[in-house]
């Protein structure tokens, strides 16, 4: 069983478009509905394993200051910006989608942020503080955000929101953390990092899958009906993505080394694309689907521009240094 779930968390560029395909032959041939329930569950398989891995400790760690602010000047400020303003060029009749676009901004860095600027061998601790960082700042700044942008269009439940992110992010946190410190003092840091450890993200990704499946199964009969709807909205997904990397590239190149532009790169790129998922089923019920379609076809845009990206650091960067990078 590890073997084929390691398998999918190494090929998201194949697993998620084939997760997104079942899920769409799901919904035509039978009710989808009962499926709703599902969605807590996986939700919360898709945090907790993540919230595992995590050692908040690195927040205490001394330096970085500098690029740790302008991550989060980048995530906060800039994108919400572009992902607000994006929302009301192709979407100005649609609320609710650009509520997905809108969540998608403001919801940065995951477990994709620290693995990507490994493998890329970028400043890894930098991306485990910027995950933590990010993750926590999200959540309180998200429903804010989400009120004050669209609160005139779209009726946002601000108790509501603060209630699913105490439950999807804080409550798998608190989990997570006694869970990690349990396990290291059963085991040991040793056996824990070589052993255990790397068995929860493959665990986090199923559940990842398992919701993009019940997304894409809830508005299968909608895309059927109506197949323009993909490429139009991946249009503008694509669009807010390039527009990020443009800027953090050109924004790490200018103030950052090689391995602290990469992270911060990956830090502000990569989406808390499970978080935004959840608030968008959670809170906004069925009126959410619509949200929820555009949150699953970023997921292709995400893992796909990650791994392209990649293959252009030592082009953009300059070549890495000899010594390996250890994923943290």
């Amino acid at each position: 069983m590890w073997k084929y779930l390691s398998w999918l968390q190494k090929n998201l560029v194949w697993s998620i478009p084939l997760s997104m395909l079942a899920g769409l032959i799901f919904g035509k041939v039978s009710d989808p509905v009962f499926l709703r329930s599902a969605i807590l569950p996986l939700t919360f398989l898709m945090v907790y394993p993540m919230m595992v891995t995590m050692n908040f400790r690195d927040l205490l760690k001394p330096g970085g200051n500098k690029l740790q602010s302008v991550t989060l000047a980048i995530n906060f400020l800039l994108m919400p910006a572009f992902g607000y303003g994006i929302g009301l060029l192709f979407f100005p009749h649609q609320p609710m989608i650009r509520l997905a676009l809108l969540l998608t901004s403001l919801l940065p860095t995951s477990g994709m942020t620290i693995s990507w600027t490994g493998f890329a061998k970028g400043n890894v601790p930098a991306a485990v503080k910027m995950t933590v960082i990010g993750l926590i700042a999200g959540s309180f700044l998200a429903p804010v955000y989400l009120k004050m942008l669209l609160g005139t269009v779209v009726e946002i439940p601000l108790m509501q929101v603060f209630l699913q992110i105490a439950l999807i992010v804080f409550l798998p946190l608190a989990l997570g953390a006694l869970t990690r410190s349990w396990l290291l003092k059963r085991f040991g840091e040793k056996r824990y990092n070589q052993q255990l450890k790397p068995k929860f993200p493959p665990l986090s990704t199923l559940g990842v899958l398992g919701i993009v499946f019940v997304s894409m199964a809830l508005k299968a009969k909608s895309i059927i009906a109506n197949p323009a709807m993909l490429p139009n909205l991946l249009l503008p997904l694509a669009l807010i993505y390039m527009i990020n990397f443009i800027v953090s590239t050109l924004i790490g190149k200018m103030l950052f080394t090689r391995n602290d532009a990469i992270a911060l790169v990956y830090g502000t790129v990569m989406r808390n694309l499970s978080i935004a998922l959840a608030i968008a089923l959670g809170v906004f019920g069925e009126k959410g689907t619509d949200a929820a379609l555009l949150i699953a076809l970023a997921y292709i845009v995400q893992v796909q521009a990650g791994a392209w990206y990649i293959k252009f650091t030592d082009h953009l960067f300059g070549d890495s240094d000899s010594s390996p990078v250890t994923i943290a």
